[in-house]
């Protein structure tokens, strides 16, 4: 049996993701991205499962940087989910009359939120948690709390908490997109259950300082192979404002000739290249309830 590591704790929608993913592997909760990732690197855990980015507030920061300029692991896998949030109340509260002081959530839920909270609790003080999971525990071991939490259903029955109002993230659509890393091997795992829908390939691509139009150049050696890129993003390099790298999906794997010579004219115009992962991707509902 593998030791698939994941945001924790229990609750949490990365618990969805890697249980969509791994549904009869162990599941391991950690308490930050950071020590899922640090696990991993460590060969403590077979796989890491860590939210990488939100169809609303974007890329998750802090996986990215950690990744990158910390634990370099390969992307073996990603997972995107649909997200609901739900405002959770302890049960001992009655709905109708209690107005919450404080919220409690994780960075990414609140700020899918925001517009809800705006409008209903507009002086409601906010209170930034690790995890939605953690959270939704934190609220369960305080029910006398002048305090609501974001989180999901799943968290909602985990720990015993009343769903007050449900689906209150500000836009439809809501998806974040999951990534599956491993220091012990860079070979997909086997999956099933989830749908496949795609491949990708992500490349890290450093512009040499001096070369004007570098950007373009760039874009020009996927464009005129046919390689259709899903996303461009651009990150500081923490080595001096305005350094900055490029993070750019491809949307097939790895072969032996496209995406190998896109590398190749990207090296010889002076960029420095990293493939970060070549790996298949998936999309689960993940209504099923987690064992």
């Amino acid at each position: 049996m593998k030791k698939v590591g994941f945001l924790g704790p229990k609750g949490t929608f990365t618990e969805m993701a890697a249980y969509s993913l791994f549904p009869k592997e162990e599941l391991v909760p950690l308490k930050t991205i950071p020590k899922v990732l640090d696990l991993a690197f460590a060969k403590g855990i077979d796989y890491a499962v860590v939210p990488i980015e939100n169809a609303i507030e974007g890329t998750v920061n802090i996986t990215l940087d950690y990744l990158i300029h910390h634990k370099p692991m390969p992307i073996v896998a990603s997972i995107s989910l649909e997200i609901a949030q739900h405002l959770l109340f302890s049960p001992n509260k009655d709905r109708e009359t209690f107005v919450p002081k404080k919220v409690v959530s994780h960075p990414q839920a609140i700020a899918q939120c925001h517009q809800f909270l705006q409008k209903n609790y507009p002086e409601i003080e906010i209170e930034y948690a690790d995890s939605t999971g953690s959270a939704a525990a934190w609220l369960a071991e305080n029910p006398d709390a002048d305090a609501c939490v974001i989180a999901n259903a799943q968290a909602a029955s985990t720990y015993g908490l009343a769903v007050a109002q449900g689906d209150i993230h500000d836009f439809e659509h809501n998806r974040t997109r999951f990534i599956v890393l491993t220091a012990k091997k860079e070979q997909a795992p086997h999956i099933v259950g989830p749908e496949h829908t795609g491949d990708k390939t992500t490349l890290m691509v450093t512009l040499p300082s001096d070369f004007a139009g570098a950007l373009h150049q760039v874009l020009s050696a996927f464009a005129w192979r046919k390689l259709n890129l899903s996303k461009i993003e651009s990150r500081p390099t923490k080595t001096g404002l305005g350094n900055y790298f490029f993070l750019i999906d491809i949307d097939q794997l790895m072969d032996d000739v496209l995406v190998p010579g896109a590398i190749a004219e990207l090296t010889a115009l002076g960029c420095k290249v990293e493939v970060l992962g070549s790996y298949a991707t998936y999309s689960s509902k993940a209504t099923a309830s987690i064992n």
